[in-house]
């Protein structure tokens, strides 16, 4: 975690969510595009997925929110306690995890990135909406370089792109002949090995 990059600036009454583990840190700029998607990003790849966004939006005529996530851990830990209370007291309504709470409002697919095993961040998503689409660093490898490891592991800017168009595609929001654009516009190898069972 050695990538030097500009820190952003804290956006206003983005605390309470930095100390909880999830906060939006940039809404889109189309939020009525007929295409939407929340993008989560983590650490030394939110950058990439800052840009992401942006070409998404420029390009592909997707309105992305962009999720900061501080910490899936608490996020874990807060919404295995509201799940473990809402079993233990049936006759009571039932609360909703921090994470159920940031999302239910939230349209489009959900993707997350980050240097992370995909487990991790896989651990939210029965509190989410709709299923999660997870890019991260299962399986080992070594490259000369930032952008060759990431290239390697599936994620960096071009990854989150293709992986949510490719969301966007299984929901019927665009062709499959999108995805393939992307994928050579952004010179991807499609037949490259799967770092997590090469």
């Amino acid at each position: 975690m050695n990538e030097q990059y500009a820190m952003p600036a804290m956006p206003e009454g983005a605390q309470d969510g930095i100390l909880k583990g999830l906060y939006r840190f940039r809404a889109t700029g189309k939020p009525d595009a007929k295409r939407r998607a929340q993008l989560f990003g983590s650490g030394a790849i939110l950058p990439e997925v800052i840009k992401a966004q942006e070409i998404l939006e420029s390009k592909y005529d997707v309105g992305a929110d962009v999720w900061s996530v501080t910490s899936y851990g608490d996020c874990i830990a807060t919404g295995t306690r509201r799940s473990a209370g809402n079993m233990l007291h049936p006759t009571e309504a039932p609360r909703a995890p921090y994470v159920t709470q940031c999302l239910a409002k939230a349209p489009g697919v959900l993707i997350a990135a980050s240097d992370y095993v995909k487990a991790l961040p896989d651990s939210i998503d029965r509190w989410l909406p709709r299923p999660l689409t997870t890019l991260g660093t299962d399986g080992f490898g070594r490259s000369e370089s930032r952008a060759g490891l990431r290239d390697f592991f599936e994620g960096d800017y071009r990854y989150v792109i293709v992986a949510t168009l490719a969301a966007l595609a299984r929901d019927g929001k665009v062709e499959a002949s999108i995805v393939e654009q992307a994928i050579k516009a952004h010179n991807i190898n499609a037949e490259k090995l799967n770092p997590a069972i090469s």
